[in-house]
């Protein structure tokens, strides 16, 4: 559904060239889910311009659900569907005519659009708020409309750019159970840029990273989280005994980011402070490694066996943040609320 080779956009500013997309390779299946991620700034809006042919790029090639980006642009754009950040419907248009006017655009009979506006409706539950303006409609309704618009002409591929921004936690959860829902039944390939994520995580069936312009990773979030993150390990130890259990825990293959520090970790049910005796306030050793559950035991028995007595431990799973600190020493989130200070 999508393919690239080498897709390039420059843009001219003052002073020089900005690089924008340095020559980034996509391959996205028929039916498949894939979260796009990035900062702002790596070149992930550009890329989705491009492959919406909003944006002409600069080299490169580029097939959209099977048609070429630069010699038939109108081929692609009638077989995707595009739900940008920005609302996709006018105020003081109702919302069954606001369908029906975007399957006439697309070519359909008046009888056939108004067919395909109500089965939507029914689909994302704006039956009852058909005959209302867009202007009238909540955050979430207003978004479901957007997905219906999106939906009218039975795009192949439906691209959806950040599509549950300024929703509270239960309207993006509302959404997504209608965007599951009619992509089980149509089987439409979805491509998605999002920065919520736990979207990305639990959603997608594959993720790519972009940053600087180039894809830096595109493999299942599980592979990720593990393969470039691992599980944080964290192991509360006697006082003074951080140092040499350290060392065990850094004797583990694998295991990498040994780190100690002082104090009762929050959660352990351990006693804090002055309560902590007869121990003293114990110390910790954090640590990431792969597969942690089945290391554990077999730290727990070496530090045992040094005579260093274990009082507590946790397993923290890595998220897709912690796969983009791993290959590019910043936080996604971070780097997002810096660019948006900026």
């Amino acid at each position: 559904m999508i393919h690239t080779r080498g897709l390039t956009r420059h843009f001219r500013v003052k002073g020089g060239t900005v690089e924008a997309v340095r020559g980034i390779d996509i391959d996205v299946e028929e039916g498949e889910l894939v979260a796009f991620l990035g900062p702002n700034g790596a070149g992930k809006s550009t890329s989705l311009r491009m492959l919406t042919t909003l944006l002409p790029p600069t080299a490169g090639t580029a097939t959209v659900a099977g048609c070429d980006i630069r010699t038939d642009p109108l081929g692609a754009r009638r077989r995707i569907g595009y739900i940008g950040q920005g609302r996709g419907s006018g105020d003081n248009f109702r919302v069954r005519d606001e369908l029906v006017f975007q399957g006439r655009f697309h070519g359909m009979g008046r009888a056939e659009a108004r067919r395909r506006a109500d089965d939507l409706l029914a689909a994302l539950e704006l039956e009852g708020l058909a005959d209302r303006t867009a202007s009238t409609l909540s955050g979430g309704q207003r978004r479901r409309l957007d997905v219906a618009l999106g939906l009218m002409h039975r795009p192949e591929l439906l691209f959806l750019d950040e599509p549950t921004t300024g929703l509270d936690p239960h309207s993006r959860a509302n959404l997504w159970q209608h965007i599951l829902r009619l992509r089980e039944r149509h089987g439409t390939t979805i491509f998605l840029t999002t920065h919520y994520l736990d979207e990305a995580d639990s959603m997608a069936e594959r993720v790519m990273i972009i940053d600087h312009g180039r894809v830096i990773a595109d493999d299942t979030p599980e592979r990720l989280r593990t393969d470039l993150a691992g599980d944080r390990v964290t192991v509360t130890v006697g006082k003074g005994e951080a140092a040499r259990a350290a060392e065990i825990a850094a004797s583990i293959p694998s295991a990498h980011e040994v780190t100690t520090g002082h104090g009762t970790p929050p959660g352990t049910g351990l006693p804090a402070g002055p309560r902590a005796e007869p121990y003293g306030e114990p110390d910790t050793v954090t640590f990431r490694v792969r597969n942690g559950p089945a290391v554990l035991p077999e730290l727990v028995r070496a530090l045992d066996a040094a005579g260093l007595w274990t009082l507590a431990t946790e397993i923290r799973r890595p998220t897709l943040d912690d796969v983009f600190l791993a290959l590019t020493g910043r936080s996604l989130r971070e780097s997002d609320r810096n660019q948006e200070g900026a």
